[in-house]
């Protein structure tokens, strides 16, 4: 029987080794939830350290990541590629035990942590993602998908108000496979907490419609395991998530930092660490662990165990459902079905031929109704705004839970695979095939959740078989920003739709108006930012976001009409910027002598100056760039056909300037101030966005 006292002390004495030698850590938690470590992973997680990917494994989330040693102690002692040097190098360049846990750089971490109460948030997603794939793709006999997502949490993760977006929406979905783990120590970087945070957290988790165990003393691994065996039944009979309240000692084992701030970011010291070896009866040596607690520890033969029974499971299926299993397959991976690229050219031809003129926000409805009838895994949504954002197609009906919790199907499909299951199903109720199964709803309303919706769509992301994407105003990106980073940081494949795009969206006003929104989000490195001027652009857009799966992508769309503009080749929009008119196509036969860069609605403004000049015998290249952040990948030579050099270059942005002159512009028609309420026309002459002003910088730049 394996000794729990030893196991939890392992992890007490590689945390407290780890952060002494990197001078930098917090050691207090991972010291304190050791115990309820113990429970989890000795008795109820499903892994496979050897296979850290197995498709049906349990996702447990470290939501307060600063306890990052806690996740890294165990996966080493668990058997994953994680040997004791990169403990030894915690927190070091280029170690696999960064700071805060970080996916796909340690074997084992399944999402990128640290920012409070994002871990819990994408634990909201993950769990959505398996209910849902085991509604699409479990069939009678076969639960391929059948799995728990644990996150442990704390103080702060319950303080940031996104734990709040996330549980209540985790409740309304009835998630009954989400169990979290609430380490209640009561203290935070300041010191106690009672004077700044007196929230009675069970009631709360409550009234989100959770279950709720506890409080339990959390430094009892057999109480934490017994609470999780509860949690699981529960979850199994009421489809219910369940918070298990469990109270510990930060830095527990430390004779004189436990229950201390100073537990909590720093290290405890040479002399405090003897003295809590000596109090916890570690006699060994920093970073030895001795055999006896390794084989306790090693999840090697147990996870094989597992991964080979549902290999069997899923074998059974293929033969059962082999194009279910084979959907199943491509879509875990990331892949897009075969004639995806015959789909993306349809759909922009179709564009281009129509050459319609409509908001690129129901230019992107357009486009989605292509994309989301093609490609099953779009899971879609809106922060409440569905008929601004108009992100629902006629492919994505909304998704509903019954009065049980589980999925409601919507009008049955046809079976892909219906002659295979004819003969392979003999269990089926209807002459040897099953009833046609319906199909998922694939539209989420959030609620008036932004920053909630951005980070469960990276848990839906980072467990995979969906592509998710969500709606809300430009404005409101301020709300969700560090999900979208954290999108960015991570490399997944999210998708933002922000509708109202500028002061185009009018008598609302400045509180609504984007400005400086754009500008800012295409600092966020690797994340695809763009701003499309036509329906053409905006399916190109929409594409290249569905094809990327190493970034994220924020889709800037209009709320007023923008005319079609008229181009001969579609090839180069996938780059960023192309060239959209040349002066030839104004009348003029002279070569350029300035180039007008415009994105978004602004393009039509752009064309229109380009005619406006050619009238006074000004010839003028107009460049569409609906995304910067796609052309400043381009080779050097494409960026220079583009936008050559020696030729004086005009910017047109209805946002912040600065982000202009890295082109090496002589002007910027752009607005650095926030806006007014009044109709968009007012505001556009206003402000200066028509296309004689335009016309008239270019004419003062040549004057210069």
């Amino acid at each position: 029987m394996a000794n729990q006292a030893l196991m939890a002390n392992a992890i007490r004495a590689l945390a407290m080794d780890a952060v002494q030698t990197a001078n930098s850590g917090h050691p207090g938690a991972p010291m304190g939830m050791a115990d309820m470590a113990v429970a989890l992973w000795g008795e109820h997680l499903q892994f496979n350290p050897t296979n850290p990917h197995w498709a049906n494994r349990d996702r447990f989330i470290l939501s307060n990541g600063h306890a990052s040693m806690l996740q890294y102690a165990v996966l080493h002692l668990a058997g994953y590629d994680l040997p004791i040097d990169q403990l030894k190098h915690f927190r070091q360049l280029h170690s696999k035990t960064p700071g805060h846990p970080e996916v796909d750089v340690t074997p084992g971490v399944e999402t990128t942590t640290g920012p409070l109460g994002q871990g819990i948030a994408n634990a909201v997603g993950f769990a959505l993602a398996e209910k849902l794939l085991a509604s699409e793709f479990n069939r009678n006999g076969h639960d391929i998908v059948d799995h728990h997502t644990y996150v442990f949490l704390g103080d702060g993760c319950m303080m940031e108000g996104i734990s709040h977006e996330a549980c209540a929406i985790a409740g309304a979905w009835r998630l009954g496979k989400l169990i979290a783990l609430y380490d209640d120590n009561g203290i935070s970087i300041d010191g106690q907490v009672k004077p700044w945070f007196i929230d009675n957290t069970s009631e709360r988790f409550k009234a989100y419609g959770w279950h709720v165990i506890g409080p339990i003393d959390g430094n009892d691994a057999a109480a934490v395991s017994k609470a999780i065996t509860e949690a699981k039944a529960h979850g199994a009979s009421e489809n219910q998530p369940t918070l298990i309240v469990c109270k510990t000692q930060i830095g527990k084992g430390s004779p004189n930092r436990a229950n201390t701030a100073k537990a909590h970011g720093e290290p405890l010291g040479a002399e405090e660490i003897k003295l809590t070896r000596e109090a916890i009866g570690w006699t060994w040596p920093a970073f030895e662990v001795p055999a006896e607690v390794y084989a306790d520890w090693d999840g090697k033969e147990r996870g094989a165990k597992e991964e080979a029974a549902w290999n069997d499971k899923f074998a059974a299926y293929s033969a059962a459902h082999p194009a279910l299993a084979a959907e199943f397959t491509r879509r875990m991976k990331g892949d897009l079905p075969a004639d995806f690229n015959q789909v993306a050219f349809d759909t922009v031809v179709a564009a281009h031929t129509k050459a319609e003129t409509v908001a690129s926000r129901k230019a992107s409805q357009l486009a989605l109704e292509s994309f989301t009838a093609a490609l099953p895994e779009m899971l879609g949504g809106s922060a409440d705004l569905t008929g601004s954002n108009l992100t629902n197609t006629k492919s994505t009906p909304a998704l509903r839970f019954d009065a049980s919790g589980d999925v409601v199907m919507t009008a049955p499909v046809e079976q892909p695979d219906q002659g295979a299951e004819d003969e392979a199903c003999p269990d089926s109720t209807t002459s040897g095939a099953e009833p046609a199964h319906g199909q998922i709803g694939r539209h989420i309303n959030y609620g008036v959740r932004e920053f909630g919706m951005a980070a469960i769509m990276n848990g839906v992301a980072l467990h995979g078989g969906y592509i998710p994407y969500g709606g809300t105003f430009l404005t409101f990106s301020d709300y969700s920003r560090n999900a979208i980073r954290m999108a960015a940081l991570m490399k997944r494949r999210v998708i933002h739709v922000f509708t109202h795009d500028s002061i185009g969206l009018g008598e609302d006003g400045p509180t609504h108006q984007s400005i400086e929104h754009a500008a800012s989000l295409r600092l966020i490195p690797n994340l695809d930012v763009w701003r499309p001027g036509d329906t053409a652009e905006t399916a190109v857009a929409w594409a290249v976001a569905l094809q990327t799966q190493g970034r994220p992508s924020a889709l800037l769309l209009s709320r007023q009409n923008i005319a079609y503009a008229a181009k001969t080749d579609l090839a180069d929009i996938s780059k960023g910027a192309y060239v959209l008119s040349e002066p030839a196509d104004a009348g003029l036969k002279k070569k350029a002598q300035a180039v007008l860069i415009a994105t978004g609605s602004e393009v039509q403004h752009a064309v229109a100056a380009q005619k406006l000049l050619a009238e006074k015998k000004i010839a003028v290249r107009v460049v569409s760039m609906p995304s910067t952040t796609v052309f400043d990948r381009q080779a050097a030579a494409y960026k220079e056909a583009v936008l050559p050099a020696g030729v004086p270059r005009i910017a047109v942005e209805m946002g912040v300037t600065d982000g202009w002159w890295k082109y090496g512009c002589a002007a910027v028609v752009g607005i650095d101030t926030f806006g007014e309420s009044a109709p968009a026309p007012a505001l556009f002459k206003h402000f200066g966005f028509t296309p004689e002003n335009v016309a008239d910088t270019v004419r003062a730049v040549l004057a210069k």
